[in-house]
């Protein structure tokens, strides 16, 4: 008894200081739009209420946060009462938990199965729109659900919340859906922030919630603010539609924007199928996503199925994991990198972020650091967004200690005690002992066997570390002259090894010369301006003889590429390099591709912008050139098609200025098919013409 008595205090004590915490939580997300910590630890706090509510019964209360949404409306603004509430959703975070969810309304409907809406899940500011004849009248957040905040002077300011609506538009209707800011919007709101020594925003929905609660709408017409309209609130004196489905295609209709990627599916299993897929696919889309949102189509099993507390049980947001996530910065260190730039990191207390443990992150540059102001000793939210490397974002002020201490950059090399420089207008210090500072020369011989570059196989960190420290070899073009006796004498090479080494290094040798140009390490020239630069000059020595002038002449490289080409090529100590490995046998020059004439795409220039239904880009990509097709990075006059996915970039603007032939994702599917099966046709005849022969 006294046992039962004891889990019971425990338990209700546990509960009020969950209770404390996320309403303190939700007032720093929802009304300061300042959270202290992410997304998933805020989940991981909720959830462990209402398990504890849910074994507890005799703890629940009307007030407690699990029954409310975000929380009220701040006072600058006038309060708006939402005549049918605007609830939250229920979250699953595995497919498991969306199974049984399914299990269980199929269960309460008295059904085997059923139709389904999956759309992403913006990470944005959940907002209203009413009209009255079609004319925009009402916008609020969705506040506590109950009430929110009247924002129709700022919601006026963004674009694709249509003014007025197309075609005969309803007496009434209002329509639910995410406010939020695109990536690059973000970073450029972030950017304008530090330069005006603003504290920064954690994440792209406090970015939208805090570029909307402003009492001037210029600031907030300032912001590339967008929505998705996601769901149908009232309707009165319009057409009645019997699916959420043909409700999303009412509301694109009058000219709401709806979510391009939507699908429905007959099955569950299509549905887990689409949201395993859907965490490798939101790296490509210009907005955050941090789940898919599952809704039963037909709207009368809808209200059938009803709520339970504040929760419609029609709907769950299947959440993937957190990208954020708060720690301690323990120490800024820097290491040193194949230009020599320095470049800081932070020591961590260790955190789990997406599925991984993280200990270190970058800081970007000391510019960064100071312009965030990041001190040693603060918590921090960091950030991990696919296999990116993890990233701090900025510092929790409210949660700095009295003793977190200010970064000073080092003024020499931290490897080589070389003199340090800051060029003008650079954010980086780069350390000018380029020719023996060990750690430089350990990062560019890195670099120059890896896949992207030479592609040697069986040379990986520890190796060039033994093969520097060694001095067998000084520079990359050393590999190249390396004997087998040599390496046998190495720690942990055999005899064996040793030749399948040298067979590697002398396989490389056939690297096209887009390559090499990588593999050498010219600073700011990157795999596709390697490309770019093989293409039109197509040898080292025409290269190596350009001036500034003829390199910026290049499409897509500027001059700050070409004077580092050029600065690359006129240091003795590069081109001695360069004649070692020319006399060892490497490729100098481009070859021509065989012209492929025969193909249904020869000679047709492809550009790829935006995200592709059912393609990932290099899947679209390899299929052109299966056909013949050649693909660029960058839209130019010689280009013949534009194909444009969701969410197209500036290559859009740039193709409809030059006249270029612009393809949707489904005029690309179709013309894919239509080659392909020309293609396969034309194989069938070859094939039996040499049957006949």
């Amino acid at each position: 008894m006294q046992t039962g008595q004891t889990d019971l205090t425990s338990a209700q004590e546990r509960v009020e200081e969950l209770r404390r915490l996320i309403n303190y939580h939700n007032y720093r997300y929802y009304a300061l739009d300042d959270p202290e910590i992410s997304d998933g630890e805020y989940d991981h706090l909720m959830e462990e209420l209402r398990a504890l509510e849910a074994e507890h019964p005799e703890l629940s209360s009307p007030d407690s946060p699990t029954q409310r949404v975000g929380t009220g409306p701040l006072e600058a603004f006038g309060v708006v009462r939402h005549e049918i509430p605007m609830l939250s959703l229920a979250n699953v975070f595995n497919q498991d938990a969306l199974l049984k969810w399914y299990g269980r309304i199929c269960g309460l409907a008295g059904r085997q199965s059923m139709e389904l809406v999956v759309e992403p899940k913006i990470d944005g500011l959940a907002v209203s729109l009413t009209y009255l004849d079609g004319r925009f009248t009402m916008g609020a957040t969705r506040g506590d659900g109950v009430q929110g905040e009247d924002i129709t002077q700022n919601l006026r300011t963004v674009r694709s919340v249509p003014l007025t609506l197309n075609g005969e538009p309803p007496m009434k209707i209002e329509v639910r859906g995410e406010l939020y800011l695109p990536k690059k919007g973000f970073e450029r709101v972030n950017d304008e922030r530090m330069a005006q020594g603003q504290p920064l925003f954690a994440n792209p929905r406090n970015a939208a919630a805090g570029s909307v609660r402003q009492l001037d709408p210029r600031v907030t017409a300032g912001r590339p603010l967008d929505t998705f309209i996601y769901s149908l609130g009232q309707l009165v004196g319009g057409p009645q539609p019997l699916t959420h489905w043909e409700a999303l295609e009412y509301m694109a209709s009058l000219g709401f924007k709806v979510n391009p990627l939507r699908q429905r599916f007959s099955t569950i299993e299509e549905v887990v199928e689409y949201c395993a897929g859907w965490e490798a696919r939101k790296e490509g889309l210009d907005y955050e996503v941090d789940g898919v949102v599952v809704k039963v189509d037909d709207l009368g099993l809808e209200a059938e199925l009803g709520y339970v507390g504040r929760e419609p049980r029609w709907a769950v947001a299947y959440k993937f994991p957190p990208t954020q996530a708060t720690t301690k910065l323990l120490e800024i260190r820097v290491n040193v990198g194949r230009t020599g730039s320095l470049n800081p990191y932070a020591v961590l207390e260790p955190v789990r972020l997406a599925g991984v443990t993280i200990r270190q992150a970058s800081l970007h540059n000391e510019e960064d650091i100071h312009r965030k102001d990041i001190r040693e000793g603060d918590t921090v939210l960091v950030q991990r967004a696919g296999e990116v490397i993890p990233q701090v974002v900025g510092p929790i002020l409210s949660k700095r200690p009295p003793d977190a201490k200010e970064w000073a950059p080092p003024e020499a090399c931290p490897v080589c005690g070389g003199p340090v420089v800051k060029p003008e207008g650079e954010a980086m210090r780069r350390c000018t002992n380029a020719l023996s500072c060990p750690a430089q020369q350990f990062e560019l011989l890195k670099h120059f066997v890896s896949r992207s570059a030479m592609d040697i196989q069986g040379i990986g960190e520890s190796l060039s570390a033994l093969l520097l420290s060694s001095g067998l070899v000084r520079d990359a073009a050393d590999l190249y002259y390396l004997k087998a006796e040599q390496l046998t004498g190495l720690e942990r090479m055999g005899e064996k090894s040793a030749q399948n080494l040298l067979k590697a290094i002398e396989e490389s040798k056939k690297r096209p010369l887009a390559k090499l140009i990588f593999a050498l390490g010219i600073r700011h020239v990157g795999e596709e301006v390697a490309k770019l630069l093989a293409g039109a000059f197509g040898s080292i020595d025409r290269l190596m003889s350009a001036t500034v002038e003829e390199i910026s002449e290049v499409e897509g490289i500027g001059p700050k590429i070409a004077e580092s080409v050029v600065d690359y090529f006129a240091n003795e100590r590069n081109r001695q390099v360069i004649e070692k490995l020319r006399k060892a046998g490497l490729r100098f020059e481009e070859q021509a591709e065989q012209p492929r004439g025969d193909l249904p795409l020869a000679g047709k220039s492809f550009v790829i912008t935006g995200t592709l239904q059912g393609l990932s880009r290099p899947q679209a990509e390899a299929r052109i050139r299966e056909l013949g097709g050649q693909v660029g990075s960058s839209v130019t006059r010689k280009t013949d098609y534009l194909v444009a996915g969701a969410d197209p970039g500036s290559k859009l603007q740039r193709a409809q200025s030059l006249g270029i032939t612009i393809l949707t994702d489904e005029e690309f599917q179709k013309l894919l098919e239509q080659k392909e099966g020309r293609e396969r046709e034309t194989k069938a005849a070859d094939q039996q013409l040499g049957l006949e022969l």
